[in-house]
């Protein structure tokens, strides 16, 4: 059995988050029945408004703010993987057992995770999603949950939220990597934050991240 074991962010991590918000605003223009629903959409995104606010004031539609969530969080999102982020997990599935850490709702997370195909690589019991396991990053219980199931191995966590995702891991002694931003990730690394923070390496590429492991 590998002593490698390797456990991943989601969102802007194995994929870019803002192409969900894209493919749920899709799902949402389609309530309007206006073939320039959609990048309206966009255009409040970018200028920073209350999109589904604006979209409602616009268009009418008999629905509220809290009906457009309910769509951008359960919809089934049309996301795929780079090709790069494919040939990463191939390679990393033969020598590292491996694992994914993700903030956010069941039904949102692994709608996400079964539209990228990531169960071809994870299994589902590697899988931890916060609000099923009860803990948040930056809390170290989701790190111990990996190292409780698979003990005494090589820790590694890659991701991109500096603000969270690399404290608990650091601490644990784990190795940490961060995914450089491309320019449209949601969560900004330009931002101040502790050494402990940190991650210890940086990389543009996960089959850059693959040299590291």
């Amino acid at each position: 059995m590998t002593n490698k074991v390797v456990v991943f962010d989601l969102d802007d991590t194995l994929y870019p988050e803002i192409d969900f918000l894209k493919s749920a605003y899709r799902e949402i223009a389609l309530l309007a029945n206006d073939a320039g629903a959609y990048s309206y959409m966009m255009e409040c995104y970018a200028k920073g408004q209350n999109v589904f606010r604006c979209f409602i004031d616009k268009y009418h539609i008999g629905m509220t703010v809290d009906d457009l969530l309910d769509i951008y969080r359960n919809h089934v999102p049309h996301i795929q993987m780079s090709e790069d982020t494919k040939q990463a997990l191939r390679i990393l599935h033969r020598i590292a057992v491996l694992g994914i850490i993700t903030d956010g709702r069941i039904v949102t997370q692994t709608n996400k995770i079964k539209a990228l195909g990531l169960d071809e690589f994870i299994p589902m019991d590697n899988i931890v999603i916060s609000e099923a396991f009860g803990y948040e990053k930056p809390l170290s219980e989701p790190y111990l949950f990996f190292e409780t199931r698979f003990p005494g191995c090589r820790y590694t966590y890659i991701g991109d939220n500096i603000s969270k995702d690399f404290v608990a891991p650091n601490h644990l002694g784990w190795n940490t990597i961060c995914l450089l931003d491309k320019g449209y990730n949601i969560h900004s690394q330009r931002i101040d934050v502790e050494q402990s923070s940190c991650p210890q390496s940086c990389v543009e590429s996960l089959c850059r991240a693959v040299q590291l492991i």
